[in-house]
């Protein structure tokens, strides 16, 4: 499996989701990433799991799912277009 991501952390403090992520650590408003995570309580936001690859980070409680990706603003090609771009 391609490991997409190292997380290497993962905390909430006040409004804010602290993500270390490859070395590095990024802070997100929750309200600009996700109404539910915002609008979630303390024990809803700390029971998360993070995929195996470091893709995406699930919240079962609140059924939230954020690509790591996403909240690092990475832009992905599409599978066909990095095969085509692979020959």
């Amino acid at each position: 499996m391609r490991k997409h991501h190292d997380i290497e952390g993962l905390v909430f403090e006040g409004e804010k989701l602290i993500l270390k992520v490859n070395g590095k650590e990024y802070a997100f408003r929750l309200s600009s990433i996700s109404k539910k995570l915002a609008a979630a309580s303390q024990a809803e936001r700390e029971k998360h799991e993070i995929s195996p690859s470091g893709y995406g980070i699930h919240w079962p409680l609140i059924d939230e799912d954020i690509s790591v990706n996403g909240l690092l603003n990475i832009k992905d090609k599409p599978k066909q277009i990095r095969e085509t771009v692979a020959v």
